[in-house]
């Protein structure tokens, strides 16, 4: 179960008129928290940012499902049933023996995954999955609603990692 901060911050979110997967993104950070602080781990980026994902719709977040195509029918399938779950009350109470059994299987996984080094690898990496246009459209919306500060920081933020790539 999600913290209730978490839940606090994605509604906060949702009355500033943000997208569903920025919502979304608070459980995916709660969660790489988690990785880190040694709650459990997981056996890849993907994987902690899935089980965010996971959690967000189930608190009622209405992240899109994968597109057809994208993954596995039984991963599409799981987002719909974890999106009927966040439609409704959850009212049964879950298996204490399953539940047990996840959180083992979770913890004996590495807790590397969330690294930064790790991280900003997988976000290269499905970055140059994306087209030149869809990441160009990303950056004009990134510069409507960021701000002149927002601007500004981000400049200031490229100019640094620059120096230091070089």
């Amino acid at each position: 179960m999600p913290e209730q901060e978490v839940i606090d911050r994605a509604h906060k979110d949702a009355e500033q008129g943000k997208s569903p997967t920025t919502q979304a993104g608070e459980f995916v950070r709660e969660e790489m928290h988690h990785v880190r602080e040694g709650k459990h781990g997981a056996r890849s980026p993907q994987q902690a940012i899935a089980i965010g994902l996971s959690k967000a719709r189930r608190a009622g977040v209405k992240p899109a499902p994968p597109r057809k195509g994208k993954t596995s029918s039984r991963t599409s399938a799981q987002a719909q049933r974890d999106m009927n779950k966040g439609r409704k009350p959850h009212t049964a109470k879950p298996s204490s023996t399953r539940s047990r059994a996840v959180t083992a299987a979770l913890k004996r996984e590495g807790h590397s995954v969330a690294s930064h080094a790790n991280l900003s690898r997988h976000a290269h990496s499905a970055a140059q999955r994306r087209s030149g246009q869809s990441r160009h459209q990303s950056a004009i919306t990134a510069v409507r609603t960021k701000g002149s500060k927002g601007l500004r920081q981000a400049a200031r933020k490229a100019a640094r990692t620059r120096s230091k790539n070089r």
